[in-house]
């Protein structure tokens, strides 16, 4: 007996709710009407109206119009970008690339990580690896240097030094062999 009552009373509130529901559905085919027209206090007229729109297609063989004396430039952004998330990532993929032995895209991706977070010490000590295998020696202690610079108290610190005087040492070496080619 009480379920027939609870069941009656849900009947009857979808019922009444059905057309309350409905209202509040949206249907993705009709577009939404328009905003209504702002009210505002009247303007005094413009003083420099902007030139008509053309009513000519545009030709892609012109070059575009210099900017206008108002239109300020936004200066393109300068330096590392600080974005530890795609640091991260970056290092994650430049590792895997380390690991596989592409050292060029390794590369590539170690040093977007360092661009990405420049107080990371890992992707110097990993680009000095990967400088090191392309033997490309000045760079690979360059790296192993700025690997150092930002972390001096490394745990491999003393490694890292011993290295880097071996990698200078070849890299004398090998200046006039480059110069000969």
């Amino acid at each position: 007996m009480k379920r027939l009552a609870f069941l009656i009373i849900v009947e009857a509130l979808l019922l009444t709710g059905a057309g309350s529901l409905c209202a509040q559905q949206v249907n993705p085919r009709i577009p939404p009407p328009p905003p209504p027209p702002e009210k505002s206090a009247p303007t005094q007229p413009a003083t420099a109206a902007p030139p008509p729109a053309a009513s000519h297609p545009i030709d892609p063989t012109l070059p575009p119009p210099p900017p206008s004396a108002d239109e300020p430039e936004t200066p393109a952004p300068t330096g590392p970008v600080f974005d530890p998330l795609h640091a991260q990532r970056s290092l994650d993929v430049g590792t895997f690339y380390l690991n596989k032995g592409s050292y060029d895209a390794a590369i590539d991706r170690l040093l977007e990580a360092a661009n990405y977070q420049p107080s990371l010490a890992m992707p110097w000590k990993l680009l000095g690896q990967a400088y090191e295998k392309k033997r490309e020696y000045a760079k690979a202690a360059d790296s192993y240097n700025k690997y150092l610079e930002k972390m001096p108290r490394a745990s491999d610190a003393a490694k890292i030094r011993k290295q880097v005087a071996e990698l200078q040492e070849k890299a004398t070496q090998d200046a006039p062999k480059k110069a000969e080619r």
